[in-house]
């Protein structure tokens, strides 16, 4: 759980993994009694927060090279979004990126670039990451009251 919560948001693997695979995981493990949410959620928490500040410290390692990155070349249309979001919202771009599968990995490593202070990164990111686990837990919840 805590390494496809990683994988989905970190940079770079989070463009070609699927958030969809997290939920199917996690929903089987959830409706076939495997896991509870106390122990899904806390996982895919920290996990989502690992993939996010790996991709803040990356983009601001790199800085303005960040762009130049192969990878990231090619998935140009996605990072023009993020880069807009980042314009036009500041800092909330961090707890809405979360929410937005096509940039949810690339938005850490554009404020990295950006040199957002970390500790405003940090408090920011852990809410944004909060919410997005009780997103999931309601999104499970609700699968589990439709079987």
């Amino acid at each position: 759980m805590p390494l496809l919560a990683f994988a989905e948001s970190c940079v770079g693997i989070g463009l070609v993994i699927s958030g969809a695979l997290l939920l199917l995981v996690s929903a089987t493990l959830y409706n076939s009694g495997i896991a509870g949410l106390e122990l899904l959620l806390p996982l895919a928490f920290f996990g989502a927060l690992l993939g996010d500040h790996a991709g803040y410290y990356f983009g601001r390692t790199l800085g303005p090279r960040f762009r130049q990155i192969g990878l990231i070349k090619k998935y140009q249309t996605n990072v023009a979004k993020a880069e807009g979001l980042i314009r036009r919202y500041g800092s909330a771009a961090i707890f809405i990126g979360r929410f937005i599968p096509a940039i949810r990995s690339i938005i850490p490593a554009l404020v990295g670039v950006s040199r957002l202070q970390r500790l405003r990164y940090s408090f920011i990111d852990a809410l944004a990451c909060l919410c997005w686990v009780l997103a999931l837990a309601a999104i499970l919840i609700g699968i589990v009251e439709l079987l």
